[in-house]
């Protein structure tokens, strides 16, 4: 679904991607490491369009995208959830979630049952002010909004957190089940160790904005990895 070559990315003068390679696959997890500061959030921002990218081969799906802006790359089927979850605060529930809408043709302007059944409390909540729920409630709002948009890539970004940790079962749950699922690739930036490891199929661990390590569950050992991602 996901293939990149080479990426580059800068901000002003300074260079925050070098020539990062990357691949997702449909019904897998990629799972994006590192230590605060080495591009883990500006690569996703870069897949996602919401940074324009300095160089390298993107393809969706495998079609070549090549400066494509974020709306654009949104109705391609790329799905986002940024850090710090980005709700509307004075928005209800189900306002934040028909956000998800400008995505789509007019047909499909509805909220599918599935995503109560992931997110049962977002049902309970839904004429409540995203503001007004809890960091946890906020960020599978900002999960379920993302996943309105049928997303063929799901791009999340530290979905755990400040979260309290029964929240964090449940959304590693929906991520598992979406994944078993078959119909997206995942790419997962987390630094919760033993959540990302549970969940991964594939890892890629940056370091200074380059590829340190990156291989399959079963080409790489969960020491090394451990090691890699460590301070």
């Amino acid at each position: 679904m996901l293939r990149i070559e080479n990426l580059t990315l800068h901000y002003g003068q300074t260079p925050i991607l070098k020539g990062i390679s990357l691949s997702a696959d449909v019904g897998q997890v990629t799972c994006v490491m590192g230590t605060n500061g080495v591009g883990k959030t500006s690569l996703l921002k870069a897949i996602s369009g919401v940074h324009p990218r300095s160089g390298g081969e993107y393809r969706l799906d495998g079609e070549p995208i090549s400066g494509a802006p974020a709306y654009q790359l949104a109705a391609k089927g790329v799905g986002y959830v940024p850090q710090g979850r980005d709700i509307f605060p004075l928005l209800t529930v189900t306002e934040n979630l028909e956000s998800g809408f400008a995505c789509l043709p007019r047909s499909e302007h509805r909220i599918p049952d599935h995503i109560y059944e992931l997110f049962p409390v977002l049902k309970d909540m839904r004429n409540r002010r995203g503001g007004d729920l809890s960091g946890g409630q906020q960020q599978q709002l900002s999960i379920a909004r993302a996943l309105i948009t049928r997303p063929k890539l799901l791009l999340l970004d530290e979905p755990t957190e400040g979260i309290q940790p029964n929240i964090i079962q449940q959304i590693g749950q929906v991520i598992g089940y979406l994944r078993d699922e078959g119909k997206m690739a995942i790419v997962l930036v987390e630094q919760y160790f033993e959540f990302a490891y549970g969940l991964a199929d594939r890892f890629c661990v940056l370091e200074r904005g380059e590829v340190k390590m990156a291989g399959d569950r079963q080409s790489v050992s969960k020491d090394s990895l451990r090691a890699a991602v460590s301070v």
